[in-house]
């Protein structure tokens, strides 16, 4: 935001002397060209900033794809403890990652769904450098939710120095943050050590934070009194957020319905609707399958988890499937090379073309209708199931509440 302003400020100063000059009827073409070459290197300098993540350009695009100017965004920034004792927590990570996603999904503002953006940060590892306070952004606030899946299922503990002020300031000054007044914009930190380490207060950052309207919620992996003495609570409190404490070693309760097999089922079908093109097209749809047999390998209800956020707009795949694509841009075809297509639509013509991918956006409809109708089915056997036992808080639970809590307050409803 502030390299925005001052290349903001500079244009303007640009616009103002070369009026001055004009009006002074001095010979001014060098000097204006030189001073706009200048700006070009700060814009240049500026784009450069999307390598800093390694991502690719085509994720990089994903990120803010289906953003639209009339849609608010809710974005969430997991800030994950990779230190030695945390396998628990990345854990109920990998678990809930869908559950979370699905609470997202019910949320409307002015009866429009909102973008949903994640971003992903681990910290305290010690195979991380000492000079970025053991910290690093995994991925910057994307809309590619099989890729959060992929790098939260890459994560790996080691060491332990945890530095939360540190983490939340970069997150806070790093991703790109809505400015829309009703974006909901939270960050969730959760780790075990004491929220006071480093030499960057939690402090002095929070008040940034929520100059910009981003609430900082903390959970605290132990006991709810060690939490609120190692400053957790106050973190949570100063942050306007919720603070929870956890145990991150329980493992997920995860509830198998009768609806289960079905949505598999259905699951597998939509797989097949997908039309990949572009560079990375082709290991963009195997990352696909790829994070189907990552929730899988956790339970078989964490898998329809899955499958049901996969029939939700904002499991969106516009960067490399035609079907995805063609719903905002009817003549995406005409702009994308015949290198760029999969083999079945190679030497095809665009007529021809245009209704393979009409046919398959009709048989996806169709399959995302289905699951809708099962999908709430099952939610309300799961809600029954839980109603016979107490649940206790893991961190998809301690999440999903917050984000309600903060929805309603935002103006949002819940449309399950």
């Amino acid at each position: 935001m502030l390299l925005r302003l001052h290349l903001f400020y500079h244009f303007k100063s640009v616009q103002i002397i070369l009026s001055t000059l004009k009006h002074t009827n001095m010979k001014f073409t060098f000097l204006a060209s030189t001073l706009m070459f200048s700006s070009t290197l700060m814009f240049a300098k500026c784009g450069t900033q999307a390598a800093d993540y390694n991502i690719s350009n085509q994720e990089m695009q994903q990120r803010h794809a289906s953003t639209n100017s009339d849609n608010t965004r809710v974005q969430v920034a997991l800030l994950l403890d990779t230190s030695n004792s945390m396998d628990g927590l990345i854990d109920q990570a990998k678990s809930r990652l869908w559950n979370i996603i699905n609470t997202l999904t019910t949320l409307k503002y002015k009866g429009k769904a909102p973008v949903v953006e994640i971003a992903l940060y681990e910290y305290g590892n010690d195979g991380l450098s000492a000079e970025s306070n053991f910290i690093r952004q995994v991925t910057p606030l994307t809309t590619d939710l099989d890729l959060i899946s992929e790098k939260l299922f890459s994560l790996k503990t080691n060491g332990g120095s945890e530095y939360c002020g540190a983490v939340i300031k970069k997150a806070v000054s790093q991703l790109e943050w809505g400015s829309n007044e009703a974006d909901m914009k939270l960050v969730y930190i959760a780790g075990n050590e004491s929220f006071n380490q480093g030499n960057i207060s939690y402090k002095e950052v929070i008040p940034d934070a929520l100059r910009r309207n981003i609430f900082i919620n903390t959970i605290h992996c132990g006991n709810y009194q060690t939490g609120v003495s190692d400053s957790w609570k106050d973190g949570a409190e100063r942050g306007k957020g919720k603070y929870f404490n956890i145990d991150s070693d329980k493992k997920v309760r995860f509830i198998e319905t009768p609806y289960d097999d079905r949505i598999e089922a259905c699951n597998q079908r939509m797989n097949k609707t997908y039309i990949s093109y572009g560079a990375q097209g082709a290991s963009k749809k195997r990352s696909q399958m790829e994070q189907d047999a990552n929730a899988n390998s956790l339970s078989k209800a964490n898998y329809t988890e899955r499958a049901v956020s996969k029939s939700k707009a904002a499991y969106k795949n516009d960067s490399w499937d035609l079907v995805d694509k063609m719903k905002d841009d009817k003549a995406a075809l005409n702009k994308i090379s015949e290198e760029e297509l999969p083999t079945e639509m190679k030497g095809k013509s665009n007529a021809e073309k245009e209704a393979m991918v009409a046919a398959k956006t009709k048989e996806r409809a169709e399959i995302q209708k289905e699951i809708e109708v099962l999908a709430k089915k099952r939610q309300a056997y799961i809600d029954e199931e839980q109603k016979k036992s107490k649940t206790e808080d893991d961190l998809g639970e301690a999440i999903n509440s917050s984000i309600l809590a903060l929805a309603h307050t935002k103006g949002y409803v819940v449309e399950k």
